[in-house]
């Protein structure tokens, strides 16, 4: 299922959005505030993006220039009450792949985000590597050398965000967030067998390195070190 973000602060809206793309099969997370957002798009790679411009913290042009800056190329729709042209020139100059006004039809918005999801997401990071892992997100593979394994969707995504933040201590809750969204119920055991799988294939495959339990923070990968690290 595809999954992508809605940033849009009128809650009775969003809900209608979130309906509309959960019945065309396409999970939403919802904020309502710029700096959230961000937040949010740091720990789960979405496949989309649809924002306001008019929120709390500011216009929802600025995150997208945001993401362009840092090397994203997410597909970005912007929804906005403005209909003058020289708005919606500054939306597309800036960065957006589409701009809908309000009001508008949801079946409109879906054929629309059905259009950016059929698009591929150009990245500076296509396959993320760190030490001797490469990772193929789109072939669900962790590599390291000749060797391969296959990754469950939950496993890759943990796996994409300990090696886009390697050597950081990732939190229990971004590490959840980028397998199974925000707005899921997670048991309360799922992440630690996720990391247990994610640990056998990466002896499987011969690495040097090892996701390492920060107690009570999170997880970290790192450089093998039997003597310091805690399983």
């Amino acid at each position: 299922m595809s999954r992508i973000l809605l940033v849009e602060d009128h809650e009775r809206l969003a809900e209608l959005i979130c309906k509309q793309l959960a019945s065309a099969g396409i999970a939403v997370d919802v904020f309502g505030q710029l700096d959230a957002a961000w937040s949010a798009l740091q720990q789960m790679p979405y496949q989309a993006l649809v924002l306001d411009r008019g929120l709390p913290d500011g216009d929802g042009i600025s995150l997208i220039k945001r993401l362009r800056q840092s090397g994203s190329g997410i597909p970005c729709l912007v929804l906005t009450a403005r209909d003058a042209l020289h708005d919606r020139i500054e939306g597309l100059e800036t960065g957006a792949d589409d701009y809908l006004t309000k009001p508008f039809a949801m079946d409109e918005l879906v054929a629309r985000v059905r259009a950016l999801l059929r698009r591929p997401v150009q990245s500076v990071e296509s396959d993320p590597c760190y030490a001797d892992l490469q990772l193929k997100p789109v072939q669900g593979l962790l590599c390291c050398g000749a060797e391969s394994v296959t990754l469950a969707p939950a496993e890759l995504q943990i796996a994409l965000l300990l090696i886009r933040k390697a050597g950081d201590v990732v939190r229990h809750s971004a590490l959840e967030a980028a397998a199974w969204g925000f707005s899921d119920s997670v048991t309360p055991n799922a992440l630690d067998v996720a990391i247990h799988r994610l640990r056998r294939k990466l002896q499987a495959i011969g690495s040097s390195q090892q996701i390492m339990n920060m107690r009570n923070l999170g997880y970290a990968l790192r450089q093998k070190d039997p003597a310091s690290a805690t399983q």
